[in-house]
C-alpha cells in the first residue's frame, strides 16, 4: 500500500428504487390497483381512471399511512407498554409526538409475491420476533378485483410458540378526487365513539346519537375534524359494515366495507397531512380492535400456536 486513497469508480447507471419497492398493478372490470411491495399496502385504486382512494407517487413514502397494512396491531399501543400472560413487554416508541408505539411492524417490511394474475395478488411476510413482541407470524395479504370492486382479505397464523396478541387494522383514504373532502357526504354506520387523551389513546365510550360524531344517516362534512374511533358497528342484511363518501348531489361516491370480525373503524379527515393531501380524502381504516389494545386486550385475537385468523374488507365505486 502507497498511502493513496482509491478513486471511486463511477456508479452503473440504474433506475433508483422506490421507497416502497416494486409496484404490482392489477386490473379488471374497469378497477386498477397498485399494491406495493414494502408493507404490501394498497398505493392506488381506481375505477375507470376515477380515484377511489388518495394515492401518492412511486417515487415517494406512503403520506399519512395511506394504504397501509397496521399488523400485529392497529393504531396506538400506549407508551409501547403491555403486560400479557404476566409477563411485562415494551415495544419500540416509534410515533415520538405522542410517545406511542404505532401502527405494528409490517408495514415498514417487505412483502413476497405468493401468487398472482391479471386480477388479483397474494403477498406474504414471515414477522419474526420484534422487540416487545417475542412471536413468529406468518402473514398473508390478498387484493382482488371483481364486478364489485377491491377485495382484501389478510390473514395471519403463529407458526411460533406460545399465544401471539394480533390486531389487524388498514388505512385506506377513501376519496372523491376533488380538492378538499368539505362538500362529500360521509356515512359512518356507527352507534359508538371514543373520545381520546392527548396520546389519542380511548377514554371510554360515547354514543354519538346528538354528537358532531354522528354520521348514522350521511351528511356534509364541512369543518367537522376527525382522528375518531368508532365502534358498535350497524351491519346489513349480508352481515357487511359500509361506510360511504359521496357527492353532495350523490351522483357518485365510493364504499368501503368490512366483514365480522372488524368491529372498529378510525375515522381520520386528514387535517395534519401537508398540503394537497390534507383533507384530500378521509381516512376509513377497518380495525379489528380499538388503539391501545394490546393493553386493554379489548376485541384483541389471541392466537394461539398453529391458529390462523381472517379479515376481511373491500372497496367499491358508487354511481
Amino acid at each position: 500500500m502507497d498511502g493513496k486513497i482509491p478513486l471511486m469508480t463511477e456508479p452503473a447507471v440504474r433506475e433508483p428504487v422506490p421507497p416502497t419497492g416494486t409496484q404490482h398493478t392489477i386490473a379488471a372490470h374497469g378497477y386498477a390497483a397498485t399494491v406495493t411491495e414494502v408493507g404490501g399496502g394498497l398505493r392506488a385504486l381506481t375505477y375507470n381512471e376515477r380515484p377511489l382512494v388518495m394515492s401518492y407517487p412511486a417515487d415517494a413514502q406512503p403520506v399519512g399511512g395511506a394504504g397501509q397494512l397496521l399488523l400485529p396491531w392497529p393504531n396506538r399501543v400506549r407508551d409501547g407498554r403491555y403486560d400479557f400472560d404476566g409477563e411485562t413487554r415494551q415495544l419500540a416508541i416509534t410515533e415520538p409526538r405522542t410517545g406511542n408505539a404505532a401502527h405494528g411492524f409490517a408495514r415498514l417490511m417487505p412483502w413476497t409475491v405468493l401468487d398472482r394474475d391479471d386480477a388479483s395478488i397474494r403477498l406474504g411476510l414471515r414477522l419474526f420476533p420484534q422487540l416487545g413482541y417475542p412471536h413468529v407470524l406468518d402473514l398473508t395479504a390478498s387484493y382482488a378485483l371483481g364486478k364489485a370492486g377491491l377485495e382484501v382479505e389478510v390473514t395471519a397464523v403463529n407458526v411460533g410458540e406460545g399465544v401471539a396478541p394480533y390486531g389487524m387494522g388498514a388505512h385506506p383514504y377513501l376519496t372523491l378526487g376533488e380538492e378538499t373532502v368539505d362538500d362529500a357526504v360521509l356515512e359512518v354506520p356507527a352507534a359508538e365513539w371514543t373520545p381520546v387523551d392527548e396520546q389519542q389513546i380511548p377514554v371510554g365510550r360515547r354514543p354519538v346519537e346528538g354528537t358532531e360524531y354522528d354520521f348514522r344517516a350521511g351528511r356534509r362534512i364541512g369543518g367537522t375534524v376527525l382522528d375518531t374511533p368508532y365502534t358498535s358497528l350497524r351491519r346489513d342484511g349480508d352481515g357487511l359494515m359500509r361506510a360511504r363518501l359521496r357527492t353532495a348531489d350523490g351522483s357518485r361516491g365510493v364504499e368501503m366495507w368490512a366483514a365480522p370480525g372488524v368491529e372498529w373503524l378510525q375515522v381520520f379527515t386528514g387535517d395534519t397531512l401537508a398540503e394537497p393531501y390534507r383533507r384530500a380524502g378521509v381516512a376509513v381504516e377497518p380495525m379489528s380492535c380499538p388503539p391501545n389494545a394490546f393493553a386493554t386486550g379489548e376485541c384483541l385475537v389471541r392466537l394461539a400456536p398453529g391458529a390462523r385468523v381472517a379479515h376481511r374488507w373491500g372497496i367499491t365505486a358508487l354511481g
